[in-house]
C-alpha cells in the first residue's frame, strides 16, 4: 500500500510540473531534451570523466540547470583545481579494471570536498567492480554518502565487441531507467554503504589493479594504421598528454597512459588500434554528446 502511495503521489507531482524541455550546451554538451520534472532545486556541482561520451552523458542527464557546475576532472588537472564546494557533489567515472582510471584515482586522491552529500557513479559494461570502494578509500577527510551504477556500452574493444547496434543495444537497454532512477534518488538525498553490483575490494587493489598500472596501460600496445591523416585530434584530446604529433603522426611520448582509448574510438578515420581484435570489434562514443 505504502509503495502505490509513494507512486501516486509521485505521478501527481510530475502532472502538476511544468514539463517542458530544457537544453543544456555546458562544456560542448550537445543540445538534449530533458524533462525537467525529474528535477528538484537544489545546487549541484558534478566532476567527470568521459573518453567516449558514457559519463558526460550521464551528468548532462543529471544537471538541473546551466547556473549548476559540470566539471571535467580533465580540466580540474591542468587547471590544477583540487578544492571543490557546493550543497551536493558528483562523481562520475567509468570503471576500469573493475576499479577507476589512473587519472581519476589521483585526482581524488589530491580533491578536497565541502558539500552535504557527496555521491559516486560508476559507468560499466561487465560490472563495476570495486569502483565505488576504491573512489571512497582515495578520497581523503569525507567518505562518500550514496554509490550508484549505470550499465553502458564498454568501450575496452580489445575485448568487447561494439560493432553493431545490436551488439551495443545489449549493454545498453537499461542505461535509461537506470539513470533516472538515480536522478530520483538524488533528488532525495538518499544514502547507501556500497555500490550494487559490486567485487571485493582486496581483488582489484592485490590482483587486478597492478595488471592494469603494470601492463594495460603501456603504449606500446597501440599501433597506427596507413589510414591516419594526421589530423591530430588524438594529441589535443589525450586526458595526460602522452600524444604528439611528428611528421604529421601520432607518437606515444611517454610509456604509459590511462589507456581510456579515446584516441581510438574518436579517430576520423579508425586508424589508431590497441592489440589484434580493436579493429574488428568497431569504434563507439556515446551518441547523446560530443567527446
Amino acid at each position: 500500500m505504502f509503495c502505490r502511495i509513494r507512486a501516486k503521489t509521485r505521478e501527481s507531482s510530475r502532472k502538476r510540473s511544468i514539463k517542458t524541455a530544457i537544453f543544456l550546451e555546458i562544456s560542448g554538451i550537445l543540445r538534449i531534451g530533458i524533462d525537467k520534472s525529474e528535477f528538484g532545486g537544489g545546487e549541484q556541482m558534478i566532476l567527470y570523466f568521459s573518453a567516449t561520451g558514457n559519463c558526460k552523458y550521464v551528468a548532462a542527464r543529471l544537471i538541473q540547470s546551466e547556473k549548476q557546475e559540470l566539471l571535467s576532472i580533465v580540466d580540474c588537472v591542468r587547471n590544477d583545481q583540487y578544492t571543490f564546494s557546493n550543497k551536493t557533489i558528483g562523481i562520475i567515472s567509468p570503471t576500469y579494471d573493475w576499479g577507476l582510471p589512473s587519472i581519476v584515482k589521483e585526482f581524488l586522491e589530491k580533491a578536497s570536498f565541502q558539500t552535504e552529500y557527496l555521491y559516486y557513479i560508476a559507468t560499466y559494461g561487465t560490472t563495476p567492480g570495486a569502483s565505488g570502494a576504491i573512489a571512497n578509500k582515495a578520497i581523503r577527510g569525507r567518505k562518500i554518502d550514496a554509490y550508484y551504477s549505470v550499465q553502458m556500452a564498454d568501450t575496452w574493444t580489445p575485448i568487447f565487441d561494439l560493432s553493431t547496434p545490436e551488439k551495443v543495444a545489449k549493454y545498453t537497454k537499461n542505461t535509461e531507467p537506470e539513470i533516472s532512477r538515480i536522478i530520483r534518488s538524488v533528488k532525495e538525498r538518499n544514502k547507501n554503504r556500497y555500490m550494487s553490483p559490486r567485487t571485493p575490494a582486496f581483488i582489484t587493489e592485490w590482483i587486478v589493479e597492478p595488471i592494469y598500472n603494470r601492463k594495460v596501460r603501456r603504449t606500446i600496445n597501440f599501433r597506427v594504421e596507413d589510414t591516419c591523416v594526421g589530423c591530430g585530434l588524438c594529441a589535443r584530446k589525450c586526458p595526460v598528454q602522452a600524444i604528439e604529433m611528428q611528421d604529421k603522426r601520432p607518437v606515444w611520448v611517454k610509456s604509459k597512459c590511462v589507456m581510456c582509448l579515446g584516441c581510438l574510438h574518436r579517430c576520423p578515420k579508425f586508424a589508431i588500434q590497441y592489440g589484434k581484435n580493436s579493429k574488428k570489434h568497431g569504434q563507439y562514443t556515446n551518441p547523446n554528446v560530443t567527446v
